[in-house]
């Protein structure tokens, strides 16, 4: 039984402790999928910290999972981790049931599972979990308590370290569909071997005051009684494929609403676009007006174009004038700069649509070299 208990528990450590590092790389993609919850749940307010839970999400997970492997604190990490797989069990759970978030982040986007895969894994995790907290008082830690702190502490400082620093740069692996070497437009087609949802037309009738739901094949023997009333008709998803662009609702609009996706992307000569969701006044300081002006005034001198894209490009816009840059801002898609500048700004040289370089905020300046 120790054997089994021990294996157990190193196979939940290091599990934690490889979905936490996963996560860290891009806390910001964790933040967006919970994001993607509260909007379901209407409770949208909750975004302004969805980062800060991200982060703090992330380095418990890392935490816990070292502390079980040394075993310190044993009894109180597993009530915790009990409780923390219950809830995601809960939003895996929902997910599947709701049909309404396809994806649940549990590893990121460098190993993407299902709603369902991710179900089966928690469920897995909930009853591995429930074995060590049923067996908690039988382990013991292997370190002293004070050797226990100090690797916690400098687990502590290296988890958040990392998050902070892909927060200012980039991906330490970039997982994501803007990655460097990707064309574009190649990534904003549907794959060949792409397989197609499965859908059936699925009808709702109602009869003697209940909801009845059919398909074609299906229709209740006494169909032609008048009893039964017509609610509505749809396509009824009864197998998820994979029929998707890696790259979707990628799009430039200019100041005067022209769309110039197709012209940016299939221009033969190089381009500088800097990405931004949105900025406060605080964030366009005067250390990046300078680099963007000397972005600006690198690819004129290269015969290079420079553009901006936002999200919010009206203000933006009104922003850079009033700092003394007057340069166009063209519009994109939100969730699509999203995707493209974990690092807000994120730069990016294109060529014919191939990504070859990007740069995050704090490395705007090697761009220039």
């Amino acid at each position: 039984m120790k054997f089994i208990l021990h294996i157990t528990r190193f196979i939940v450590g290091v599990l934690f402790i490889f979905s936490g590092l996963i996560k860290a790389n891009d806390p910001l993609g964790l933040s967006y999928k919970m994001e993607e919850f509260f909007e379901v749940w209407g409770i949208e307010w909750l975004n302004a910290f969805a980062l800060f839970l991200s982060i703090s999400i992330i380095t418990f997970e890392i935490i816990a999972g070292v502390a079980l492997l040394v075993g310190w604190q044993f009894k109180r990490f597993s009530w915790m981790l009990f409780a923390l797989i219950v809830f995601f069990t809960f939003l895996t759970g929902y997910a599947v049931v709701s049909g309404k978030v396809r994806e649940c982040g549990c590893f990121g986007d460098c190993i993407k599972l299902t709603a369902q895969q991710s179900f089966l894994k928690d469920l897995i995790l909930l009853i591995l979990i429930g074995f060590l907290l049923y067996n908690r008082s039988k382990v013991s830690s292997l370190l002293t308590p004070k050797w226990s702190i100090a690797l916690l502490v400098a687990t502590t400082i290296m988890t958040i370290w990392i998050q902070v620093y892909v927060l200012k740069h980039l991906p330490l692996f970039d997982c994501l569909p803007f990655k460097v070497g990707v064309t574009i437009q190649d990534k904003m087609k549907i794959p060949a071997d792409a397989i197609p949802d499965s859908t059936v037309i699925t009808f709702e009738y109602q009869k003697d005051g209940k909801l009845l739901e059919f398909d074609a094949d299906h229709f209740p023997a006494d169909f032609n009684d008048s009893t039964y009333l017509f609610v509505k008709r749809y396509d009824k998803l009864i197998r998820e494929g994979n029929a998707k662009p890696a790259i979707k609702d990628f799009v430039i609009i200019t100041e005067n609403g022209t769309d110039t996706t197709e012209l940016v992307l299939n221009s033969t000569g190089k381009i500088y676009i800097l990405f931004t969701k949105s900025m406060d006044e605080d964030e366009l300081d005067a250390e990046l007006i300078q680099t963007i002006a000397e972005i600006q005034k690198m690819a004129n001198t290269q015969k290079n174009s420079f553009m901006v894209v936002s999200s919010d490009a009206d203000n933006l816009k009104s922003m850079l004038i009033k700092k003394g840059i007057i340069l166009p801002v063209s519009k994109g898609d939100l969730v699509s700069i999203k995707t493209a500048a974990r690092s807000n700004p994120t730069l990016f040289l294109l060529e014919q649509g191939k990504i070859l370089a990007k740069w995050g905020r704090e490395d705007l300046h090697y761009s220039l070299r």
